[in-house]
Protein backbone atom coordinates (compact mmCIF):
# COMPACT_ATOMS: atom_id res chain seq x y z
CA UNK A 1 0.00 0.00 0.00
CA UNK A 2 1.18 3.16 -1.01
CA UNK A 3 1.97 5.31 2.25
CA UNK A 4 0.04 8.90 3.30
CA UNK A 5 2.28 11.64 2.94
CA UNK A 6 2.39 12.21 6.97
CA UNK A 7 3.90 8.36 7.23
CA UNK A 8 6.33 9.05 4.08
CA UNK A 9 9.52 9.89 5.65
CA UNK A 10 8.94 7.79 8.88
CA UNK A 11 8.88 4.80 6.70
CA UNK A 12 11.46 5.97 4.58
CA UNK A 13 13.85 6.28 7.76
CA UNK A 14 13.25 2.40 8.10
CA UNK A 15 15.62 1.96 5.43
CA UNK A 16 18.60 2.81 7.49
CA UNK A 17 17.52 1.22 10.61
CA UNK A 18 17.50 -2.23 7.53
CA UNK A 19 21.22 -1.27 7.08
CA UNK A 20 21.87 -1.55 10.75
CA UNK A 21 20.35 -4.44 11.50
CA UNK A 22 21.82 -5.93 8.41
CA UNK A 23 25.40 -5.05 9.62
CA UNK A 24 25.02 -6.05 12.85
CA UNK A 25 23.65 -9.67 11.54
CA UNK A 26 26.86 -9.55 9.50
CA UNK A 27 29.21 -8.92 12.02
CA UNK A 28 27.94 -11.12 14.91
CA UNK A 29 27.75 -13.69 12.15
CA UNK A 30 31.61 -13.24 11.24
CA UNK A 31 32.53 -13.62 15.32
CA UNK A 32 35.66 -11.54 14.12
CA UNK A 33 36.05 -9.32 16.93
CA UNK A 34 37.21 -6.34 14.86
CA UNK A 35 34.36 -6.52 12.90
CA UNK A 36 31.91 -6.48 15.92
CA UNK A 37 33.67 -3.61 17.70
CA UNK A 38 33.73 -1.93 14.17
CA UNK A 39 30.14 -2.59 13.57
CA UNK A 40 28.96 -1.41 17.39
CA UNK A 41 30.81 2.00 16.77
CA UNK A 42 29.00 2.73 13.48
CA UNK A 43 25.47 1.43 14.57
CA UNK A 44 25.85 3.45 18.14
CA UNK A 45 26.88 6.59 16.46
CA UNK A 46 23.63 6.22 13.85
CA UNK A 47 21.08 5.00 16.38
CA UNK A 48 21.90 8.03 18.00
CA UNK A 49 21.85 10.74 15.18
CA UNK A 50 19.25 8.76 13.50
CA UNK A 51 17.13 6.05 14.89
CA UNK A 52 16.71 7.55 18.08
CA UNK A 53 15.02 10.80 16.32
CA UNK A 54 12.78 8.55 14.26
CA UNK A 55 11.75 7.18 17.89
CA UNK A 56 11.18 10.33 19.40
CA UNK A 57 8.92 11.58 16.21
CA UNK A 58 6.89 8.51 16.33
CA UNK A 59 6.57 9.13 20.15
CA UNK A 60 5.66 12.76 20.32
CA UNK A 61 3.24 12.92 16.97
CA UNK A 62 2.38 9.30 15.94
CA UNK A 63 1.93 7.12 19.23
CA UNK A 64 -0.29 9.63 20.97
CA UNK A 65 -2.63 10.06 17.85
CA UNK A 66 -2.81 6.16 18.13
CA UNK A 67 -3.27 5.90 21.73
CA UNK A 68 -6.41 8.10 21.63
CA UNK A 69 -8.05 6.11 18.72
CA UNK A 70 -7.80 2.94 21.08
CA UNK A 71 -5.03 1.32 19.62
CA UNK A 72 -3.33 0.45 23.09
CA UNK A 73 -1.27 -2.32 22.10
CA UNK A 74 0.49 -1.65 18.97
CA UNK A 75 1.39 1.71 20.90
CA UNK A 76 2.31 -0.61 23.61
CA UNK A 77 4.32 -2.91 21.76
CA UNK A 78 6.07 -0.22 19.82
CA UNK A 79 7.40 1.60 22.96
CA UNK A 80 8.57 -1.39 24.77
CA UNK A 81 10.75 -2.28 21.70
CA UNK A 82 11.77 1.32 21.69
CA UNK A 83 13.08 1.15 25.16
CA UNK A 84 14.63 -2.38 24.46
CA UNK A 85 16.41 -1.03 21.41
CA UNK A 86 17.57 1.82 23.36
CA UNK A 87 19.08 -0.35 26.13
CA UNK A 88 20.96 -2.64 23.81
CA UNK A 89 22.52 0.56 22.07
CA UNK A 90 23.95 1.11 25.00
CA UNK A 91 25.76 -2.35 25.59
CA UNK A 92 26.91 -2.06 22.58
CA UNK A 93 29.91 0.11 23.92
CA UNK A 94 31.11 -3.01 25.29
CA UNK A 95 29.91 -5.49 22.28
CA UNK A 96 29.99 -8.95 21.66
CA UNK A 97 28.36 -10.93 19.26
CA UNK A 98 25.68 -12.23 21.21
CA UNK A 99 24.56 -8.25 21.55
CA UNK A 100 25.12 -7.51 18.18
CA UNK A 101 23.12 -10.28 16.69
CA UNK A 102 19.80 -9.73 18.95
CA UNK A 103 20.04 -6.34 18.45
CA UNK A 104 19.86 -6.52 14.47
CA UNK A 105 16.94 -9.12 14.83
CA UNK A 106 15.15 -6.82 16.80
CA UNK A 107 15.52 -3.98 15.44
CA UNK A 108 14.38 -6.13 11.97
CA UNK A 109 11.82 -7.01 13.53
CA UNK A 110 10.75 -4.03 15.35
CA UNK A 111 11.04 -2.14 11.41
CA UNK A 112 8.74 -4.97 10.18
CA UNK A 113 6.43 -4.59 12.70
CA UNK A 114 6.00 -0.92 11.43
CA UNK A 115 5.70 -1.15 8.39
CA UNK A 116 3.25 -4.17 8.40
CA UNK A 117 0.95 -3.44 11.63
CA UNK A 118 1.80 0.40 12.93
CA UNK A 119 1.67 2.39 10.13
CA UNK A 120 -1.03 0.38 8.42
CA UNK A 121 -3.25 1.19 11.74
CA UNK A 122 -2.23 4.69 11.46
CA UNK A 123 -2.97 4.67 7.70
CA UNK A 124 -6.51 3.44 8.10
CA UNK A 125 -7.11 5.01 11.23
CA UNK A 126 -5.48 8.17 11.06
CA UNK A 127 -5.40 9.44 7.47
CA UNK A 128 -8.10 7.11 6.00
CA UNK A 129 -8.84 7.63 1.90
Amino acid sequence: MKRHAALLQLSREHHTALKLARLARFASDSGNADAIAEAAKTISGQFQEEIDAHFAKEELELLPALEALGETELVRRTLAEHVELRAINQQLSHPDAEILAHFGQLLYDHVRFEERELFEAAQTRLYPV
